[in-house]
């Protein structure tokens, strides 16, 4: 089977960060929004560094400004990552986009989202559920803020809560609160580490908020002691190799430590992380891995296979999309 044929799960996607470029200058042109700057001359996103990715997000953010546009955008999204073989996917979703983390306003973005999930599942067979996610480099206050929208959202469709941002900022500890909060409202946790910090950031994050999963968490190859603590607890890793070789955090496909981790026991998924803004796929990062370490059919459906057992979805749901995996998940 080819790359784009291959079932395929993807559990690290950011909503705004795989709105597609024309999308969002439809948007801003309909409401007279100036993006200018957001672009580059190929017409593609204008994406630096880290920091940049995130004030691009923000904008992006900005224009989709009503319940209408996320489920716009939702439908949009879902029907490319059909186009790649996906068939499930969680999507990362910020009441600081959606609603100004107002409960109200927060669970009206998130009917809209999650008809229009409904909508391509229909239409496509794609499933998608939600992450409600805060930032860290926004604070503890607003991660409160956030958690208490997430617990109020928490339903069939909501089945997450994690944190994403600047992950050199502040310490995991701070937002222990948070996370107890999600985990309290029946929420499953997932954090971002170990992406531009390192080994110490992963096990900082273990510590203090417990998650199910951790998304990037590449830099635990640093650290052979917690690749084998990963691996002996069964955490999977949301790996995005697209995003890391974007960023600069290694050279080449290559050189990135997937192949390294997945050989010493620990379990990954591959995701896309922000597609649109870092110019990927899912059928681009099934090309590059196998190029690169070789992996045939047979590895990307174990990994998807270890993917959905790390899904957050309800048992009835897990069982209809490993009907779509077999043989692998058999």
């Amino acid at each position: 089977m080819t790359a784009p044929d291959l079932p395929k799960i993807d559990l690290h996607l950011h909503l705004e960060g795989a709105a597609p470029p024309a999308f969002v200058r439809d948007r801003a042109r309909a409401r007279h929004i100036d993006i200018g700057g957001l672009f580059d001359e190929a017409g593609g996103y204008r994406i630096d560094g880290f920091a940049k990715a995130l004030q691009v997000r923000d904008a992006v953010a900005g224009v989709l400004g009503t319940p209408e546009d996320y489920h716009a955008l939702t439908l949009e999204v879902l029907h490319r990552s059909a186009d790649d073989g996906v068939i499930y996917t969680e999507a990362f979703l910020s009441p600081d986009f959606c609603g100004g983390r107002s409960v109200i306003a927060f669970r009206e973005y998130v009917a809209a989202i999650a008809e229009a999930a409904a909508q391509a599942e229909a239409e496509r067979g794609i499933v998608m559920r939600g992450i409600v996610t805060c930032f860290r480099h926004l604070g503890p206050q607003r991660a409160r803020q956030t958690a208490l929208c997430a617990a109020e959202a928490a339903d069939g469709f909501v089945r997450g809560f994690g944190i994403a941002g600047d992950e050199t900022m502040l310490h995991p500890r701070d937002f222990a609160w948070p996370f107890d909060a999600a985990r309290e409202a029946g929420l499953r946790l997932t954090a971002h580490a170990g992406e531009r910090r390192g080994p110490e950031g992963i096990r900082d994050t273990l510590a203090a908020l417990r998650p199910d999963r951790i998304g990037h968490g590449v830099r635990a190859v640093e650290d052979p002691a917690l690749v084998d603590e990963l691996a002996g607890r069964g955490i999977v890793l949301e790996v995005c190799p697209g995003a890391n070789l974007a960023l600069g955090l290694y050279p080449d496909c290559a050189a990135h430590p997937v192949g390294r981790l997945r050989d010493r026991g620990v379990k990954v998924a591959i995701g896309t992380d922000d597609p649109s803004f870092l110019g990927t796929s899912m059928v681009r990062e099934y090309d590059r891995l196998a190029q690169a370490f070789g992996w045939d059919e047979g590895a990307f459906r174990a990994i998807a296979a270890a993917s959905l057992d790390a899904a957050f979805c309800d048992a009835k749901t897990r069982a209809r999309v490993a009907d779509r995996l077999e043989p692998a998940h058999a």
